[in-house]
């Protein structure tokens, strides 16, 4: 897939990771429609960002863990860019929930807006993709094999994202592929002072922390690899082989 002029749907784009994943669409020539939840300033500066650099862009405001307004947000995006080419699932939440205090509402509302809103956009917008040979990218979490205490919920919804996205890219073929591109720590999350990220460092066999950029990078391989669907491209400095 050429990029430049191609639109793209990039859900969580007014905050860290989806922000920059939005920024780079957008320097790489395509139309973004940057999507938000609750982060309305972060999406109207990733939007700012984009035109001051001489792209297009447009934010779009959805509570994904609301069924009902997924189709609206892909109509939408729609009626504003006349197309849709590439669905970036970057949309997520990282609550810490320990086992033993976890609640049906909890555990509910994570599945919601981790597993089940990628799976409702993909489907929303499969008619817009098929049209131009388009593609679907989710993004998933190491955590969904390297479970963490505190994080059951959102790990197996993150493991839940991989066999997701196997089933949506036979589901999908042969006009529509589905990857998914599975991070380490590339931001590190609040509350993570100098002494933490150095030990996670340390004990992942490439000795550090990732960035946005290597997301990216993984992203736009995945949004131009005409001949790859059903893949999980781990961008974890290794740590799934320690």
């Amino acid at each position: 897939m050429t990029l430049r002029g191609r639109v793209a749907l990039v859900t969580g784009a007014g905050t860290r990771v989806g922000q920059a994943i939005a920024h780079r669409l957008g320097a790489e020539g395509m139309r973004v429609a940057v999507h938000y939840a609750g982060s309305k300033a972060g999406a109207d500066a990733t939007v700012a960002q984009i035109t001051a650099d001489g792209g297009e862009a447009s934010a779009f405001q959805a509570d994904l863990t609301k069924p009902e307004q997924i189709e609206p947000l892909v109509r939408a995006v729609e009626r504003h860019f006349g197309a849709l080419d590439l669905l970036v699932n970057s949309a997520a939440s990282m609550t810490r929930t320990p086992f033993g205090e976890v609640t049906a509402a909890e555990f509910d509302a994570i599945v919601a807006l981790n597993l089940r809103a990628p799976m409702l956009l993909a489907q929303a917008a499969a008619s817009l993709l098929e049209r131009n040979d388009g593609a679907v990218i989710n993004i998933g979490d190491h955590m969904a094999s390297e479970p963490w205490r505190g994080y059951l919920p959102h790990g197996v919804a993150k493991a839940a994202v991989e066999a997701l996205t196997r089933h949506l890219a036979s589901a999908m073929a042969p006009h529509v592929r589905v990857n998914c591109v599975v991070p380490g720590a590339v931001l590190a999350p609040d509350g993570w002072g100098a002494p933490h990220q150095a030990a996670f460092a340390e004990e992942t066999p490439l000795k550090r922390i990732g960035s946005p950029d290597d997301v990216i990078g993984a992203i736009l391989y995945l949004a131009q690899a005409r001949y790859v669907t059903g893949e999980i491209l781990r961008v974890d400095g290794g740590r799934h082989v320690r």
